[in-house]
């Protein structure tokens, strides 16, 4: 008797319902629309508000120059473009004779403030940066770069009075003591009650408002900038590298100094060159603790040099003009706009040069 035959199983026939809600193409693709056209308004509007801003510094620029104008006295006043680029006497609020239209003692103001606080940011930031990417471990670099960049959102208001209460102060050595002496005859000059008049030390001879305290403080909000981007650059370079240095007996600072920095260099110059754009575009600081006097080129170009005394940058001349009682429209007012349009261009110089400086140096790696 044969063996009956099993039947051989049929296994379920799989349904052919779609799983969720199926998506409508032209939904997707009208989204999609939506998106970048907010993409494109966002890209012209940033474009527009820069030429916008251009456009009224070049018009108020044209106004200074060749027109007569009213200054604050209501007298007329013609300022040339030679003025401006020729001399070096900067006064635009001073009556009668000393009135001067010269721009170069606050170029020299801004950059007085910008070389003490690179002289700070870029080594120290750069040394940092070094540490965090060759040699901390990575629980400290979790913590010391996220309160490290904490620093780059303080306001610049509080940095200013900071140079003002703290690094001034210091700079002046205020915690140390002398007699005062008079000047004509050397001899100490004693209160009411007899007693020696005690003044601060102060052998640098530092005044109360000084570049070199302003230049600290915008280098200590810059110094965070510096270290995040060079940072990140050291970073980036392949690990590669690193290991054929070690490879042929190379030590760990050799390595980080003559492999990794040489190839992280585009970055780091771009790290810079950033930090400097943001130190000769600062205005708080520079206003609260730098002065409001240029120095005093026509008289001497050794004010170009004393870091110790009072000093006013172009930002800090727009602070003093914007919240001064200048009239609109007058000669003291267009200058604030003059002054602008040369911290532009400055500004698109360095830009500028940075570009070339990171093509020059970029490497690419696979």
């Amino acid at each position: 008797m044969s063996a009956a035959i099993q039947p051989v199983p049929v296994p379920p026939a799989k349904s052919t319902r779609k799983l969720g809600r199926e998506r409508s193409v032209g939904v997707r693709n009208f989204r999609e629309r939506v998106i970048l056209g907010l993409l494109i308004a966002c890209g012209v509007f940033t474009v527009l508000t820069t030429v916008s801003i251009l456009g009224v510094l070049i018009v108020n620029t044209w106004e200074f120059f060749g027109h007569p104008i009213r200054d604050i006295q209501n007298n007329e006043v013609t300022v040339t473009l030679g003025d401006f680029l020729g001399s070096l006497h900067w006064a635009p609020t001073a009556e009668g004779a000393v009135r001067g239209f010269g721009i170069w003692p606050l170029i020299v103001g801004t950059a007085q403030v910008t070389v003490v606080a690179m002289a700070f940011a870029l080594p120290l930031g750069l040394m940092t940066a070094i540490w965090l990417s060759e040699y901390a471990s990575p629980k400290v670099r979790n913590v010391v770069k996220p309160v490290l960049e904490v620093i780059a959102g303080v306001p610049t208001v509080v940095f200013g009075y900071f140079a003002l209460t703290f690094l001034t102060p210091l700079l002046r050595i205020d915690f140390l003591q002398t007699a005062a002496t008079d000047p004509a005859t050397g001899e100490a000059l004693l209160g009411p009650d007899g007693s020696p008049v005690m003044v601060p030390w102060n052998p640098f001879d530092f005044g109360v408002y000084n570049a070199t305290a302003a230049g600290l403080a915008v280098g200590i909000m810059c110094f965070p900038i510096v270290t995040s981007l060079s940072e990140d650059a050291l970073r980036a370079v392949p690990r590669a590298l690193r290991e054929g240095a070690y490879g042929l007996g190379s030590s760990r600072f050799e390595t980080a100094t003559k492999v990794v920095v040489p190839s992280a260099l585009s970055g780091i110059i771009a790290a810079f060159l950033l930090a400097i754009a943001r130190a000769v575009g600062e205005t708080m600081i520079v206003a609260l603790a730098a002065g409001a006097s240029p120095p005093a080129l026509h008289r001497s170009l050794g004010d170009a040099v004393a870091l110790n005394q009072d000093t006013q940058t172009m930002t800090g001349y727009m602070v003093q003009v914007f919240t001064g009682d200048i009239p609109h429209g007058g000669v003291e007012y267009l200058s604030s706009y003059t002054v602008a349009f040369t911290l532009f261009i400055i500004t698109l110089l360095l830009t500028l040069v940075g570009a070339a400086i990171r093509k020059r140096f970029r490497q690419v790696y696979e």
